[in-house]
């Protein structure tokens, strides 16, 4: 048969793989249950973005320094995922739900009750890695791509109503009640567990050294806009040190095979280019609109939320479409659409445009992450899945944290 022709059938095969469940799929977590489980966390996230002037007001504390509560966050979120994901993959999934949901449940009670504000970020930073591994679980646990379509647009969405939220529950009750937000996860956690099947445990000594090197690189790498040097000095050496040990223990927490794989390597690659991207138009159109146009706060955010929410429902469509294209046309697509993002938020002078730029941003984020996430795992073994899962979601979670301090480097500072 011609290479061509081999070629098509092997895409064929891997979209009807895609979106057709697998035997093991029969009695899936309702995909309602999944999107409850995740996309609170998203809107936690974002809650704390309109919100710092009074977190900042109550310690008698000054806004960059209420500020890390958000980098805190970022850097839980790129570490937890990860190793969250390797619990799941060892122990299953009834250790990584109880780990996660305690963690959350945690962080959520010191900051109700924190008299400073450091406590307030150790509760940040639990909330951080407890939401990280409940994402991580509803992805891993999707299977097709149109449930992980159904995930991402509702993590998009309610990512784009959390600053909102977070200013409202601010204003009627307390700031902490709105950081509390992402706790509405844990209604989630029983159900989830009732209705899942155990994952396949991994055999063999944990390789602490693997996670620690991975914990380690995340930290460094979420680091980089707040402290650029040390951040990358640290990131550089623990990289080489993981590649070494990689190849030492090649079936570790990295697995080597995972990371050999092109389909894995190409996917993670380009999420992190939409994530990224997605994150800097996030916190710089909002700048841009109000410089170029001179649009109010309240303007601003209304149209930016309506742009978001547009854009994460439309990502769902192309999830829902996916078995009938090609990866290599999905990607080419997603591509095209966030360069002519880029361009027009660098060259739009009136508000219209750049509103379309911020539904495009999340659109190409939030699809992206809905197939390409498919395309990582189906790429890895199956006992390994839950580790592909936790290391793409580590890729598009360091984009969070990458993403807002070059939009303060280009267009916020």
């Amino acid at each position: 048969m011609p290479e061509h022709s081999t070629r098509r059938a092997r895409d064929a095969a891997g979209r009807d793989t895609a979106a057709r469940p697998r035997a093991t799929d029969r009695g899936a977590v309702p995909v309602l249950w999944l999107v409850l489980l995740a996309t609170p966390t998203a809107a936690g996230a974002n809650t704390v973005v309109l919100t710092l002037p009074d977190i900042a007001a109550a310690f008698d504390a000054t806004v960059p320094t209420a500020a890390w509560l958000v980098t805190v966050f970022a850097v839980a979120m790129a570490v937890g995922t990860p190793l969250v994901a390797g619990l799941l993959r060892r122990r299953g999934l009834r250790a990584a739900l109880r780990l996660s949901a305690a963690l959350l449940a945690g962080g959520t009670l010191l900051i109700a009750v924190a008299p400073w504000l450091h406590l307030v970020l150790a509760g940040r930073a639990a909330q951080g890695a407890g939401g990280a591994g409940l994402v991580t679980v509803a992805m891993s646990l999707a299977g097709t791509t149109r449930r992980m379509g159904v995930l991402t647009a509702g993590f998009g969405s309610l990512g784009a109503a959390g600053p909102l939220v977070g200013a409202q529950l601010s204003d009627a009750v307390s700031w902490r009640l709105a950081l509390a937000v992402s706790a509405v996860t844990l209604l989630a956690v029983p159900a989830v567990a009732r209705h899942a099947r155990p994952a396949p445990r991994a055999e063999g000594p944990f390789d602490a050294r693997g996670a620690a090197l991975l914990a380690v690189l995340a930290s460094a790498l979420a680091l980089i806009p707040a402290l650029p040097a040390p951040a990358l000095l640290t990131a550089g050496a623990s990289a080489a040190l993981l590649t070494v040990h990689v190849r030492r223990r090649p079936d570790g927490f990295v697995p080597l095979s995972v990371l050999r794989s092109r389909t894995f390597a190409l996917s993670c690659a380009l999420i992190a280019v939409f994530s990224t991207q997605y994150f800097v138009l996030l916190f710089a159109v909002p700048r841009l609109m109000a410089d170029r146009a001179g649009w109010s706060t309240q303007a601003i955010g209304t149209g930016q939320l309506v742009a978001l929410v547009t854009g994460s429902a439309l990502s769902w469509l192309l999830a829902a479409a996916a078995h009938r294209l090609s990866r290599t046309a999905i990607r080419t697509f997603l591509l095209a659409v966030t360069a002519t993002a880029l361009t027009t938020a660098a060259l739009a002078r009136s508000p219209w445009p750049l509103l379309v730029v911020a539904g495009a941003s999340v659109f190409t984020a939030t699809a992206g992450n809905a197939n390409l996430s498919v395309h990582a795992a189906g790429a890895a073994p199956e006992p390994l899945r839950p580790t592909a899962i936790g290391l793409f979601t580590l890729t598009y979670q360091l984009g969070g944290a990458i993403g807002p301090g070059i939009a303060t480097a280009l267009v916020l500072s």
